[in-house]
């Protein structure tokens, strides 16, 4: 495209003339302009202000305050949901409290009478109300179970589905379900346990 020659509205820029290409003198546009003197104004203010006059936080303070603040948040929503610890202590909470018991029952009756029956009898899964336990009889025994599954038999790991207190409710179902011997118990399976956890 060829360049107009001494065009009064574009002015040349003298001895900017490259193989016929012509240089025109136009100005930056305002905004860039005013936007590079804000920042060479800008620039040694806060370089004072940051490292002689302390008056700007540099950005290991600013990430120092930001990290208290997160902690402060975090702790504040710890307090408002605490993590449910699972012990044979705070399980024995959930064990003969008829509100949990009842709970407990329809969580079963939803998720695992289909394995071990209605009456916790035994179907694919084993009879939950004899004294045999093929993984323990601790109170956290049974959350553990309930909690990771037993994937090489078949058990599904409840920990990503039920809350943790619905798993202690099951817990003190299970509990409940003791020496009930209902008709068509499955025959023993696992260790005998004389006397029941605590």
């Amino acid at each position: 495209m060829a360049i107009p020659e001494n065009d009064p509205n574009e002015p040349l820029m003298e001895g900017h003339n490259y193989d016929g290409i012509e240089e025109y003198d136009n100005p930056m546009p305002s905004w860039w302009v005013w936007i590079f003197v804000i920042t060479v104004i800008f620039a040694p203010l806060y370089v004072i202000g940051v490292h002689v006059l302390d008056v700007i936080p540099d950005y290991e303070e600013r990430l120092s305050a930001q990290q208290a603040d997160l902690e402060t948040i975090r702790a504040a929503y710890e307090a408002a949901n605490p993590t449910f610890l699972a012990t044979n202590e705070t399980l024995a909470a959930f064990v003969g409290d008829p509100s949990h018991e009842a709970a407990g029952e329809a969580t079963f009756n939803q998720y695992c009478a289909v394995c071990h029956g209605n009456a916790g009898q035994g179907l694919i899964g084993p009879n939950l109300t004899d004294a045999y336990w093929i993984h323990g009889n601790e109170h956290t025994d049974l959350y553990r179970v309930i909690t990771e599954g037993v994937l090489e038999k078949g058990m599904t790991p409840w920990g990503d589905i039920l809350a943790p207190d619905e798993r202690a409710q099951l817990v003190a179902y299970i509990r409940l379900l003791a020496g009930s011997n209902p008709e068509g118990a499955k025959p023993p399976e696992g260790e005998r346990y004389d006397t029941p956890s605590a």
